[in-house]
């Protein structure tokens, strides 16, 4: 039986960064909003709980702490240790940050649509948690449900041993041998992640390009820096099935058959990409459409409906934090702003991997600039010749500039160097406001800095 229906101004389903932004930005305005979030785990959204914030932490704690143990295991032990003790008290802050509010209501409950302004939540929907279903009717509701790793249709993928980067990030033992299937951004932060650990890694990619979307010049580099911490990268390898075996100890393994070999491990993470988090809401019953990935279609504006708005993945967004709340922007822009804001006003932001060095990107990289046909100079420069670098003991790397021949416009940044997740902000800033190439040449920086290498840097340009 469906408990009394709950009326609001609006209901926001998921808890990540835009729908909790939204909620406590609405809130402050006076006006009455239920956020529904389907798992107590994850309060705050991706980033904090499964993404971002738990990825960089066993990151950085496995770079400093390989640094002075020699046991692989003792590392990832204590980086786990300490990624289990930060990520709780970051969902609990988020979780209170909202449940503290007194116009705000969350709702630990899935959610489907009944129709266009109804929503059935089933989960703990009673005023004291009782668990049930419920009614929910809004005049707005905003729909910001993220997005889950992609499972490939492969015999033996559900074995014990195969994991996607929700799992992977929670490994209780520490793998000897890790393969990872898929080369892209995600993949390789965890081969240099899990290399830290100790473990061998292997990185298999269908693709026969490694890095493809990258010039040749950083891929390269990437690559030679990924094999010199002892990182095998197989391309070009199609899988075609995994199989539960036991290794020459007779300890059970899983051993991953590709077209052209066979690869032994204790762990495999699939990293092959995301969908959208859309299942078992029933769009369709509210009008809301998807494309043919089934991410939710909207406008520029990010409606889906003349009252019903998604943001983040789920509403095929860049996968990024930072989009999310930017997606926040919008959406408020239309409730509590001027209107104007759009998604066509980010055509140019900055990414960031965070591989060992960072890779750090923004703008066309030199093979999309000429095959657009511009006009172009570019300037490259290794990182080794950089100060900053060799007190950090960090000479990987390259960072590459592309500019506009005719006009001295800045059309692309790359950065394959120590802080290059800081740096590259700058020229978000530069190409947006069309700083010339000169301007950064003779700027003035402090020193020792990896930012000082941009006057080295854009100097290579005459």
């Amino acid at each position: 039986m469906i408990m009394q229906t709950l009326q609001t101004t609006n209901l926001i389903i998921g808890f990540g960064k835009a729908g909790k932004t939204l909620a406590a930005d609405l809130a402050k305005h006076g006006q009455d909003v239920i956020l529904v979030e389907a798992s107590d785990q994850m309060y705050g959204g991706t980033c904090i709980n499964i993404g971002c914030i738990p990825s960089k932490k066993l990151l950085v704690e496995g770079e400093r702490r390989a640094a002075c143990a020699t046991e692989g295991a003792d590392v990832f032990a204590a980086a786990m240790k300490a990624k289990n003790g930060l990520i709780p008290k970051l969902r609990a802050a988020n979780f209170a940050k909202l449940d503290e509010m007194e116009r705000v209501r969350v709702i630990n409950a899935r959610a489907r649509f009944e129709d266009a302004n109804t929503v059935i939540v089933t989960g703990a929907v009673g005023d004291a948690g009782e668990q049930g279903e419920r009614a929910i009717r809004a005049e707005r509701i905003f729909i910001n449900t993220g997005s889950l790793p992609v499972v490939p249709k492969i015999p033996g993928v559900d074995g014990p041993r195969i994991h996607d980067s929700t799992g992977v990030l929670s490994l209780e033992a520490h793998p000897r041998r890790m393969v990872i299937v898929g080369g892209g951004y995600i993949g390789l932060e965890f081969a240099f992640m899990y290399r830290a650990f100790g473990t061998e890694v292997t990185v298999i990619d269908a693709l026969d390009t490694f890095l493809p979307r990258e010039d040749r010049d950083i891929a390269d580099e990437m690559r030679r820096i990924l094999e010199a911490r002892g990182v095998k990268i197989v391309l070009g390898a199609k899988i075609t099935h995994f199989e539960e075996t036991k290794s020459a100890e007779g300890k059970d393994q899983t051993t991953v058959v590709t077209d052209g070999g066979r690869f032994d491990a204790d762990a495999v993470l699939l990293a092959i990409g995301r969908r959208p988090n859309t299942d078992g809401l029933q769009l369709e019953r509210a009008g809301v459409r998807t494309n043919a990935r089934g991410f939710i279609e909207t406008d520029d504006h990010l409606r889906a409906a003349p009252h019903i708005w998604a943001m983040g993945d789920v509403a095929g967004s860049p996968q990024f934090t930072y989009i999310s709340l930017d997606d926040y922007r919008i959406v408020r822009d239309q409730l509590l702003g001027s209107g104007q804001r759009s998604r066509a006003d980010r055509a140019v932001f900055p990414t960031a991997v965070f591989t060992q060095p960072p890779l750090g990107h923004v703008g066309m990289t030199e093979s999309a600039a000429r095959a657009a046909g511009r006009n172009i100079r570019v300037a490259t420069m290794k990182a080794m010749a950089i100060p900053k670098a060799k007190v950090l003991g960090q000479t990987d790397g390259l960072l590459k500039a592309v500019v506009d021949a005719d006009t001295g416009r800045i059309l692309g940044v790359t950065l394959l160097c120590a802080e290059a997740h800081e740096v590259i902000n700058l020229f978000k800033m530069a190409i947006d406001h069309n700083i010339p190439a000169r301007y950064v040449k003779d700027q003035i920086f402090t020193h020792p800095t990896m930012a000082e290498a941009l006057n080295d840097l854009f100097a290579t340009l005459g």
